[in-house]
């Protein structure tokens, strides 16, 4: 029932319908959230509907017959511009969280996220971490984590983990940003911050070089910034466990993503 979306597909083409009519509803995540809201009564005060943010027969009507006259460029695809515009102006007086991400061999983790946590802020960087290494508590569920980063309106956020597998043989680095596996839809700014740090640690260390992958998980859909999830090992499988047990290691994973957001956020280059 229109009415009673909440989350779902039906939610997720209500924004990609909106955008595509100049309404920002904020990212087409399929959470029907204030953004939303907020564009979809914007909406209908425009058309003569009335604006009580419910998507009923009135508001369909309205869609179809304006979406038909609408032509031009992309309002998501303009957005992330803008986004990725706003973060190239370099490193310094960002706002990044770092996500030490696995309570599972936390110590490595937090290991590399300190680490991370000194090089950008000797970049004039302000680094949030999500927890403490000495009181980590319990484990944040991915929601909590993108309401954390959402809260300190971050300019980006990097969560670190580890993976393990019944298996031995899994191994090497991968990283993930936001977008739907069987494209379409994604993080313009997430996927170039991803890109940069896979290059950055697979060029830094001799893992296996997993490559970079979209996905639709919570952190990643429901941050309002770019986000990446980085896998820096498999502690299941021998040769990673040895160089995730590394104080070398851990060093070179650092710097990597410190190089790579530093890169991300560096000024495009004119003429």
């Amino acid at each position: 029932v229109p009415g009673h979306m909440m989350v779902g597909d039906d939610v997720a083409q209500l924004q990609r319908r909106l955008v595509e009519l100049g309404f920002d509803s904020g990212r087409a995540d399929g959470i029907f959230g204030p953004d939303t809201d907020s564009a979809l009564r914007e909406f209908q005060a425009g058309v003569g509907a009335s604006p009580d943010g419910t998507c009923g027969p009135e508001t369909f009507r309205a869609f179809d017959r304006l979406i038909r006259t609408v032509v031009g460029g992309d309002a998501a695809e303009l957005r992330e511009h803008v986004h990725l515009t706003h973060l190239q102006t370099g490193v310094a007086d960002k706002v990044i969280v770092v996500d030490p991400g696995s309570l599972v061999d936390a110590d490595m983790c937090h290991a590399i996220a300190t680490r991370v946590e000194g090089r950008l802020a000797a970049l004039g960087t302000q680094v949030l971490l999500t927890r403490p290494a000495q009181s980590p508590g319990a484990a944040l569920t991915e929601a909590e984590l993108a309401e954390f980063a959402n809260s300190v309106d971050a300019d980006l956020m990097v969560s670190i983990h580890v993976d393990r597998s019944a298996s031995e043989l899994p191994n090497g680095i991968a990283t993930f940003y936001y977008g739907h596996p069987r494209g379409g839809l994604h993080s313009h700014a997430g996927r170039l911050l991803a890109e940069h740090i896979q290059t950055e640690l697979t060029t830094r260390t001799d893992r296996l070089d997993c490559h970079v992958h979209p996905r639709t998980w919570d952190l990643l859909r429901l941050t309002r910034m770019p986000t990446v999830r980085v896998e820096v090992g498999y502690v299941s499988n021998p040769l990673d466990a040895k160089h995730l047990g590394s104080e070398a290691f851990h060093d070179a994973v650092a710097e990597g993503i410190a190089a790579a957001v530093t890169d991300a956020c560096a000024p495009m280059v004119v003429g």
